[in-house]
């Protein structure tokens, strides 16, 4: 009701002749975002209440035409230049303000920029209606609009997506994460014989002279510039219920469009219907679906892949992964959206770890650990790349590194993992993911947020944690020996790291000791430096030891060796890492005894390329000149010698 008193007041205003005047040349060219270097300043001079779009659509097209209501409120004195993002090849037609035609806009690139006359007071409400027309150009996944066909079911389908720059491509927009719109229409006007699917609530369908229909969608929850959508084919609506245990006993309205193919149905119902049984997972464990008084659904489309667009995801799919990760979004990254681009992990390493839960859930712990392995194991296929993006790699043209599926979605999953592990109590992990959830719902949040309510949650101070793991890079390689001496076992932990930064990782590593008449037992053990001796007491003899055996840990063991019984304080008893070794060896003993000890290392020859005395407990060797090969450590003490082979790179 606000909004039509706000409006009709606004048309009954008289839009005065210096609505004519111009931007001069020079403050238009300098007045850029220090954030992007591509935005204009005067974006930020406004805060976004409402966007209405009214549109036609097809598709068979990707041609657009019709009109985006903005309704904003100022956030300077004197606001007299609106700036909107639009780029060129959508034409602006004419803009309407207090129901008078703007001037021509000024434009630079993607930046539009509008003259109104002068609002003096900050914290004014005002309205402007652009209407517009062109064709989006083609390009690939982050295109704005794309037009498809699908040869199976002989059907052409046209959907837009926006994350994350993309929105400019196909309406004039504010095209900032931090300024969530309040609510928005998609009004889409397409041929009759089609279906058009959008945000919210499909509270209208109107027939229109020339064989048109609209289909108006209506949301009221806020929501972020990228999460507009539509998507236009030959659609049928096949809709049901899921009913989440929800405090509020409210049911959830899943709305699919899907195309409109009795065998499309058949083949796929089962996939559909499981959406239920996710929407009522994810109640339990992250609390109430947030859009639940409008709908979650699908708008089917060739995408490869899907995009969580509020309430309506667009995907091309329904398998089991696609659809668990992109219902996620609805709590992480739509409800609570990512403050920045750097922060992309609170929407994508969220939303995996969602899909990585459903897996724990609903298909049992054996899948869910080959889920969560091969994601370690992707992350280690490199050896560098954090999980937060620095702010130096977020532009245009590299969306590829916002969306890298190794540090975003899958080290991003991982991490949360591993905190999962380190609290080591499930109450309080999903205790902090529903205060996260709670205290930024319906706006933004940023890694650094999440952190904070984790230290608040757990009584601790976890920024160590995210200082190695969300900040810094890389992985740590594990070495381990290890023997045993009555009902004492003796694990000599050696830790090095894919990269400089960090140089090391503290952090809990899990042991399973297998014993030799077949039971085992798992051991938390701390890594607190590079080099740990662990003294664990034991019940039986020890045949094997498997680090990591639930895959809780991003590590890769480089060496995992039984080293026999050692005699009690015998110095020389020690290990060599990283193995192989490229650049610096290191020697470390098993006890602090400080007796002299003669280290030798020699290739398979003979050939001695280091020999040093040494009272050291731990030093290192430079191996970086040696050649590659096979090499022997020898160190003798006491009379005893031990022997250790080892490769260079």
């Amino acid at each position: 009701m606000f909004r039509f008193l706000f409006l009709f007041l606004l048309f009954l205003d008289f839009v005065p002749a210096q609505a004519q005047r111009q931007v001069s040349p020079d403050r238009f060219k300098q007045a850029f975002s220090p954030e992007y270097a591509w935005q204009s300043k005067y974006l930020f001079d406004y805060d976004v209440h409402f966007y209405g779009l009214d549109i036609s659509v097809s598709p068979v097209s990707r041609f657009i035409q019709g009109s985006c209501t903005l309704e904003a409120t100022t956030l300077i004195p004197h606001f007299d230049t609106l700036a909107v993002e639009l780029i060129p090849e959508m034409e602006i037609d004419s803009a309407l303000f207090k129901g008078r035609k703007l001037a021509v806009p000024q434009r630079d690139d993607n930046n539009v920029l509008f003259v109104l006359p002068d609002i003096p007071d900050s914290g004014s409400l005002f309205s402007v209606q652009i209407f517009y027309h062109g064709t989006p150009p083609e390009g690939g996944f982050f295109s704005g609009v794309t037009t498809a066909y699908n040869a199976t079911w002989d059907k052409r389908v046209t959907w837009s997506l926006s994350e994350p720059f993309a929105a400019k491509q196909w309406f004039p927009v504010k095209e900032d994460l931090k300024d969530k719109a309040d609510s928005a229409w998609i009004f889409l006007t397409v041929d009759s014989i089609y279906m058009a699917g959008s945000e919210g609530l499909l509270t209208r369908v109107v027939d229109l002279p020339g064989g048109k229909r609209r289909f108006e969608w209506k949301t009221h929850y806020p929501i972020d510039y990228y999460l507009l959508s539509f998507a236009v084919a030959d659609y049928r609506d096949f809709s049901f219920y899921a009913h989440p245990d929800d405090p509020k006993g409210d049911s959830v309205l899943v709305q699919n469009f899907i195309y409109d193919s009795d065998a499309y149905l058949k083949q796929n119902e089962d996939a559909i219907k499981r959406t239920a049984k996710f929407i009522e997972l994810y109640v339990k464990l992250f609390g109430p679906y947030p859009f639940r008084k409008e709908k979650y659904g699908h708008c089917l489309t060739e995408l490869p892949g899907g995009m969580e667009h509020q309430t309506m995801t667009t995907l091309g799919s329904f398998g089991f992964d696609l659809v668990a990760h992109e219902l996620g979004h609805m709590w992480f990254g739509d409800d609570v959206t990512c403050a920045d681009w750097s922060d992309i992990w609170v929407n994508e390493g969220f939303a995996s770890y969602a899909d990585y839960l459903a897996n724990e859930y609903i298909l049992g712990d054996s899948i869910a650990q080959i889920f969560i392995r091969k994601a370690e194991d992707y992350v280690m296929t490199q050896p560098g790349g954090s999980v937060y993006i620095p702010e130096d790699q977020i532009y245009m043209g590299n969306e590829g590194r916002i969306f890298n599926g190794r540090l975003s979605y899958d080290k991003g999953a991982v991490l949360l993992h591993m905190l999962r592990h380190e609290i080591h109590q499930d109450s309080v992990f999903f205790t902090i993911l529903k205060t996260y959830l709670i205290r930024f719902a319906g706006g933004v949040a940023t890694g650094d947020d999440f952190r904070k309510i984790v230290d608040e949650i757990t009584g601790k101070d976890y920024r160590w944690f995210f200082q190695q793991w969300y900040y810094g890079e890389g992985y740590p390689e594990f070495s381990v020996d290890w023997y045993q001496q009555s009902d004492t076992l003796h694990i000599l932990s050696t830790e090095t790291t894919s990269t400089d930064n960090p140089s090391f990782f503290k952090m809990t590593v899990d042991y399973q000791l297998v014993y030799d008449n077949g039971l085992d037992t798992i051991v938390r053990l701390v890594q607190t430096e590079q080099n740990n001796h662990f003294v664990v007491p034991v019940k039986g003899k020890v045949s094997a030891i498997h680090i990591d055996p639930d895959h809780w840990s991003l590590l890769k063991v480089l060496r995992n060796d039984f080293v026999g019984i050692q005699e009690e304080k015998n110095p020389a008893s020690f290990t060599l890492s990283p193995v192989p070794v490229r650049n610096m060896l290191f020697m470390q003993f098993f006890h602090p005894d400080r007796s002299e000890k003669n280290v030798i290392i020699s290739d398979m020859n003979g050939r001695i390329f280091f020999r040093k005395n040494t009272t050291a407990v731990r030093f290192q060797i430079p191996v970086s000149k040696f050649p590659p090969g096979l090499y022997v450590a020898r160190v003798m003490a006491n009379g005893q010698i031990y022997v250790k082979k080892f490769v260079k790179w």
